[in-house]
């Protein structure tokens, strides 16, 4: 009897100095608290429009592109602009089609992306989508009229076979225009930094970004702006109703670009997940350690150390949506995309909400996560669809209403 009780109190000393252990695994433990968004890193509470812009914003953007996307590491504007083709009677007559090349130089190389525009007929002023594809601009409709794509990532993809994520007669049909590029034109999604833009902008030497240069989703997004470039000067295009639009990993690159250019009239983002909109604390699926063992390419390097390491964040994707205000937003999720996170996707736009306020405009209001296929429609605007990741029609028709709603 003895000998058991010494047992049972031997058990119990044991099973007391492992609870720490236990506990730090535990749900209830590991939820982390989120960074403050309107409190600045000099302790100062942000309670007015003009504090958002003058001093928190601003150390906001300092701090992802320091320590996650990346500095462009210099200036580089469009040297050339050739319009390839041009067709007034697109689409049996309601839209006009026009396939771009813009050029850049640099360092004694040269570096060519084309553009591809669906623009609606009826109107004179319209909201124009802007957004990249994944397989080239021929997979985006089947139109036999548009240009193959370079095959830079195994054969060429088949015309149209990316036409359900790229609904383009439903869009002009409602009066919105589309443009178009294919993402591997401006940086190759591998790791591999010897092709796209970056070596037009490489000191002497060099051979690959610094560690805190861009990425490839800060090449993307710097695309992004110079394809809005271009769209200023078109005389077919209004430049100030351009919703820039991105899904997946090409939904990062899209926030990050309407974050930094605010001539974006609008931002949507579509299952973006980490590194996009979705908060990395507390987060299932994807995280910052798979993303950067997966894709060490998209992010800047000083953002690997935070792999499994989010306590260290300075900051959190809330933040990152937050610099859209006071900017219509909209993120979406899909109800079985576990891998991006629509709880933390919806909780990322709801604490970015707390920005808009300070410009009298409302935002989303509650955490409770909302049901599926019942979009909120507001100056943060949300919605999840039923089904897995992708962008489909659904996606887009909440999107028209949204832009139809939001941009004047």
């Amino acid at each position: 009897m003895k000998k058991q009780n010494q047992f049972l109190i031997f058990l119990g000393f044991f099973l007391l100095s492992t609870i720490p252990s236990f506990a730090q695994n535990s749900p209830a433990q590991s939820n982390l608290p989120i960074p403050a968004l309107l409190v600045s890193q000099k302790g100062n509470t942000i309670s007015t429009k003009q504090q958002w812009e003058k001093e928190r914003r601003p150390e906001i953007k300092d701090l992802f592109e320091s320590e996650m996307y990346g500095k462009v590491p210099g200036k580089l504007k469009i040297s050339s602009v050739k319009v390839l083709e041009t067709d007034n009677q697109a689409l049996n007559g309601k839209a006009i089609r026009k396939q771009v090349r813009l050029t850049f130089t640099g360092n004694g190389k040269e570096l060519s992306v084309e553009m591809l525009l669906y623009l609606p007929k009826a109107k004179k002023s319209f909201v124009t989508f802007l957004g990249y594809n994944f397989n080239g601009n021929q997979s985006t409709i089947n139109d036999t009229a548009v240009h193959m794509a370079k095959a830079w990532n195994g054969p060429s993809a088949k015309r149209g076979s990316e036409s359900a994520r790229w609904p383009i007669e439903n869009i002009v049909a409602a009066g919105c225009g589309v443009a178009t590029m294919y993402y591997w034109d401006i940086a190759p999604d591998r790791n591999d930094f010897s092709i796209g833009v970056y070596p037009l902008l490489y000191q002497p030497n060099q051979t690959r970004p610094a560690a805190d240069e861009w990425g490839a989703l800060a090449a993307w997004a710097w695309g992004l702006s110079r394809a809005l470039d271009y769209l200023e000067t078109d005389k077919n295009v209004d430049a100030k109703k351009v919703a820039v639009i991105g899904h997946s990993r090409l939904g990062k690159a899209a926030i990050w670009a309407g974050a930094l250019d605010q001539r974006f009239a609008a931002v949507i983002s579509n299952c973006s997940g980490c590194g996009g909109a979705a908060i990395s604390r507390n987060k299932e699926g994807e995280t910052i350690g798979k993303l950067n063992e997966r894709f060490p390419m998209w992010p800047c390097a000083n953002f690997q150390k935070y792999s499994n390491n989010e306590t260290a964040l300075p900051f959190d994707q809330h933040m990152l949506l937050a610099m859209v205000a006071p900017r219509p937003l909209y993120v979406a999720s899909a109800s079985e995309d576990l891998w991006a996170s629509p709880k933390n996707e919806y909780l990322s736009a709801v604490y970015a909400s707390e920005a808009y306020k300070l410009y009298g405009l409302k935002g989303l209001e509650s955490k409770e996560f909302p049901k599926v296929e019942q979009p909120i429609l507001s100056r943060v605007s949300h919605h999840i669809r039923n089904g897995k990741h992708d962008i489909l029609l659904y996606d887009w028709e909440n999107y028209i209403k949204f832009v139809y709603q939001f941009i004047k």
